[in-house]
């Protein structure tokens, strides 16, 4: 590796971390204000608003445009270095653009595995207790909205829930069905079921039961049974951005699990999935975009750069966002819809290094 090699990545790193710096300490000041009125009616205590909140709001927040940091950062430093005329020495000096290219790629590489490591182990972790330290002191308590609740919680074995209220643990217009191949089997029909905890188990009240057996069909009724099934009250009462503090496996197998059990929320289980990794890899296709930019010497030098760069990373941000709006309301596949912005400035990539000044 030579000097040239070193300096590029120290500038590149050293912007990038930099960058975040400045970023960071503006977004928790406006965090702050927007958040003060909720920690005083709260009641929050200081220690946990900078221990539980803020220093695990850093990383998530970090690590969430880890990519776009690194883009501003290449725009920047780049710029600087072709506005200074060094760029033009190196490459006359014999080096070629794609061995001009090489440090940025490694450094790249460090903050893509760094980001990949934190996305999936170490931020998981963090959020958890930024999460309910949300739950505890800023947001409402969450109310389960959700209609016509279909689950599989075993082999053949399904249920219903006309509406379920989480607050209050109490399903209403319960039904359990059973099938033994494409016949139904068991059927449970009742008004209410609501979770004891005490018990730890389920009170059916004003139930129905239906038991065929064959061309018999038997049927059973009653005000009220207690009864164990394989569902508990809490995977109702959770919102979705639960995920989040999951790690890679426990990930995984919760959305094997979700789907087994039919869930409706499954998309924005794998969306999570999939954007741990397309977000951390857009840092390789955000680099080249960046030095293919900034490495022309052009009139109005930093500023044209950083404007564009701007530009292009708010373009990334909608492309993200439309991508996952049509993965969550239409049939587009959740990993599709968080590799087609990589897709598409891939691409844009690849044009702007066939014109990058060589």
């Amino acid at each position: 590796m030579k000097q040239i090699d070193l300096y590029i990545i120290r500038k590149f790193l050293v912007t990038f971390f930099y960058a975040i710096g400045l970023i960071i300490l503006v977004v928790i000041v406006f965090d702050i204000s927007e958040k003060l009125d909720d920690f005083i009616d709260s009641n929050a205590p200081l220690n946990e608003i900078i221990f539980d909140y803020y220093v695990n709001f850093v990383p998530f927040f970090v690590n969430l445009f880890s990519s776009l940091f690194t883009f501003i950062a290449v725009i920047f430093f780049t710029s600087k270095m072709a506005n200074n005329t060094e760029i033009v020495a190196i490459l006359s000096s014999g080096m070629s653009f794609n061995r001009f290219l090489l440090p940025y790629m490694i450094a790249a590489l460090v903050i893509t595995s760094m980001s990949l490591y934190l996305n999936n182990f170490v931020i998981p972790k963090a959020n958890e207790t930024r999460l309910k330290f949300e739950e505890t002191y800023i947001r409402n308590k969450f109310r389960n909205v959700d209609r016509n609740i279909h689950r599989q919680i075993e082999p053949n074995t399904f249920i219903y829930f006309a509406r379920y209220d989480n607050l209050n643990m109490i399903g209403y217009k319960f039904a359990i069905d059973h099938f033994e191949g494409n016949e139904l089997t068991y059927k449970l029909m009742s008004d209410t079921i609501k979770w004891d905890s005490t018990k730890q188990a389920w009170h059916i009240s004003n139930y129905m039961i239906r038991t065929m057996d064959g061309s018999k069909e038997f049927l059973t009724t009653g005000n009220g049974i207690d009864t164990t099934i394989n569902f508990h009250p809490n995977e109702l009462g959770k919102r979705v951005n639960n995920v989040e503090t999951m790690n890679y496996h426990e990930l995984a197998s919760f959305i094997e699990i979700e789907k087994l059990k039919g869930s409706e929320k499954t998309t924005f289980y794998e969306i999570e999935q999939h954007k741990r990794f397309s977000v951390p890899f857009a840092t390789f296709i955000l680099t080249l975009i960046g030095v293919s930019l900034a490495s022309r010497k052009i009139r109005g030098g930093i500023g044209i750069h950083i404007t564009f760069g701007l530009l292009v990373s708010f373009a990334y941000i909608l492309f993200m966002q439309v991508s996952l709006t049509f993965a969550t309301n239409s049939n587009l596949s959740p990993m599709l819809a968080m590799w087609i912005p990589n897709i598409l400035f891939g691409a844009l990539a690849l044009i702007l290094y066939r014109l990058a000044p060589k």
